[in-house]
C-alpha cells in the first residue's frame, strides 16, 4: 500500500484488512478515534507499538508520558516535526517497512 492509499482508506468505515496493528492504530487517530488507537498499541509489547504509544501521547498533550513511552522505545520526542509532520514520518517508515523513529 502507498501512502496516498492509506490517506484514501481514512475515508472508509473500516481501516483495510491488509494494515497491521500498528497503522491500523495511526489510522483509528486520523479517524479521531484516539481511544481506539492508544487500547491497540497498548496490547502490543514492542517497540513500534511503544513509538506510537509516545505519538499519542504527545497528541494528547502529556508530553511526560510521551517522553516515558519514548524512552520505552529509545527514541526521542521529535522537537523538529509538528505532530501532522510525525504522523506522516510513522506512517510512511510503516508502509515502506523502515524503522521508525527519531
Amino acid at each position: 500500500m502507498t501512502y496516498e492509499e492509506f490517506l484514501e482508506s481514512i475515508s472508509g468505515k473500516a481501516p483495510p484488512d491488509q494494515l497491521d496493528p500498528w497503522l491500523t492504530a495511526l489510522w483509528y487517530e486520523r479517524k479521531g478515534d484516539w481511544d481506539r488507537a492508544h487500547r491497540i498499541v497498548q496490547e502490543l509489547p514492542d517497540r513500534k507499538a511503544a513509538r506510537i504509544h509516545a505519538y499519542l501521547h504527545r497528541v494528547e498533550g502529556d508530553l511526560w508520558n510521551s517522553r516515558y513511552w519514548h524512552r520505552q522505545a529509545g527514541t526521542s520526542l521529535p522537537e523538529h516535526l509538528d505532530e501532522e509532520e510525525e504522523w506522516e514520518m510513522l506512517v510512511t517508515a510503516l508502509l515502506i517497512g523502515e524503522p521508525i523513529t527519531p
